[in-house]
């Protein structure tokens, strides 16, 4: 028996730290948690303690984000909260026989400089973004260094350009947070059904509710969309009692509401749309299409052979970098309208683009064959938690 520090800095490494870790206890493993960035909800969700105090932050990093939303976090002390981070893990490290990364240069840094062994799980880096990784300084050093035990790879092509590029094997076996969904079935009624992903982080997921709104209202002039199940997919910090305001100032129609099931539907014009809560999987499951704003969730649509159609949007987080980036690491199964003059021309090109998709997805079969094998070298197939976990405690 071991006892494991998890290190992880984004809410999709979270969610992939907490996975891995809910198998090591399983088996019998000590595992604490310590997330660089935000509160480390999903370890939460798996009852995984976390180690020190935790904030939030509008961006999740200081990666592809707006300019703003990256000074906006420096003002709210990101560089001083980091700092503060890696000196409890200093001062921690003696609890633990080694630790597991999960992310990007900040955690793999940490483990570094603790001087513990460590496992890296280089989730925030591929070589689909440029054709070859070209990793921040130092990291090529640090994943080099003889206290890094393996290393793990997101998808098939960095893992073969990184065991080139470090002379020793990395490793792909799949993304964890593939695993659940990939061993899911879908609803057996033959309905179309299109997914809205607004993201997950406040405040920029309600900004990313009134775009998606406009774009719905538009739709909504179409009868061709009467027929096709609208699902909204709402975190939390969307309370029911702000979408029923929001959607009534708007003149959407109430139609119904399950507080038990949380659950609204509203009319507007031809179509009818679930906003849900608390239903993310099954969303996602049993849709056709997604339309997303988001990380994460995006790229386990992809991983479901999901055609995925972005909005651009103002950020902190879901820039047109953002998007420009999570289409060379998601491949030819994510569609966006990149150049319009303003929102009204945006909206109506997502429209056409919607339509557009839609007919391949009903009536072209190696559209979707090509989708399925995009999926497979991006994401991987299922298994990769067991799998990980066994390759650590080999």
């Amino acid at each position: 028996m071991s006892k494991i520090l998890i290190l992880s800095n984004g809410h999709g490494e979270d969610l992939s730290g907490s996975l891995l870790a809910s198998k090591l206890a399983d088996l019998g493993e000590i595992v604490d948690a310590l997330p660089l960035v935000g509160h480390g909800k999903s370890y939460k969700k798996k009852g995984i303690p976390i180690v020190g105090k935790t904030k939030e932050f509008s961006t999740g990093g200081l990666g592809y984000n707006s300019l703003r939303g990256k000074l906006n976090d420096l003002v709210n002390g990101q560089i001083i909260y980091i700092i503060k981070k890696l000196v409890l893990t200093l001062f921690i490290k003696k609890d633990y026989d080694y630790l597991l990364v999960v992310g990007d240069v900040v955690p793999l840094f940490f483990a570094w400089i603790s001087r513990k062994k460590y496992f890296v799980y280089l989730v925030a880096y591929s070589s689909h973004y440029e054709g070859k990784l070209n990793l921040p300084w130092p990291c090529k050093y640090i994943l080099s260094s003889s206290k890094n035990q393996k290393i793990y790879a997101r998808d098939l092509l960095t893992s073969d350009d990184l065991t080139l590029q470090l002379g020793k094997k990395v490793y792909f076996l799949g993304n964890p947070f593939m695993d659940k969904l990939l061993s899911m079935k879908r609803n057996s009624n033959n309905l179309f059904s299109i997914a809205f992903l607004p993201g997950s982080r406040i405040p920029e997921v309600f900004n990313n509710l009134y775009l998606m709104l406009d774009l719905l209202e538009e739709i909504a002039k179409y009868k061709f969309f009467k027929k096709i199940t609208l699902n909204f997919a709402c975190i939390n910090d969307l309370e029911i009692e702000k979408i029923q305001r929001t959607l009534n100032n708007r003149n959407w129609k109430f139609e119904n509401e399950d507080k038990n099931s949380r659950r609204l539907i509203y009319k507007h014009g031809f179509i009818k749309v679930q906003f849900l809560w608390d239903s993310f999987d099954e969303i996602l499951i049993n849709s056709d299409l997604i339309i997303s704003m988001s990380g994460t969730a995006a790229e386990q649509a992809v991983g479901l052979s999901k055609p995925v159609i972005q909005i651009e949007g103002k950020g902190p987080q879901f820039t047109s970098s953002f998007a420009e980036a999570q289409r060379r690491l998601l491949g030819k199964s994510v569609f966006c309208i990149t150049k319009f003059r303003n929102k009204k021309e945006q909206i109506q090109k997502t429209i056409d683009l919607i339509l557009k998709t839609i007919y391949l997805i009903r009536l072209n079969d190696r559209f979707l064959a090509s989708c399925q094998t995009n999926a497979k070298n991006r994401l991987g197939e299922k298994g990769a938690i067991k799998k990980i976990v066994n390759d650590l405690l080999l």
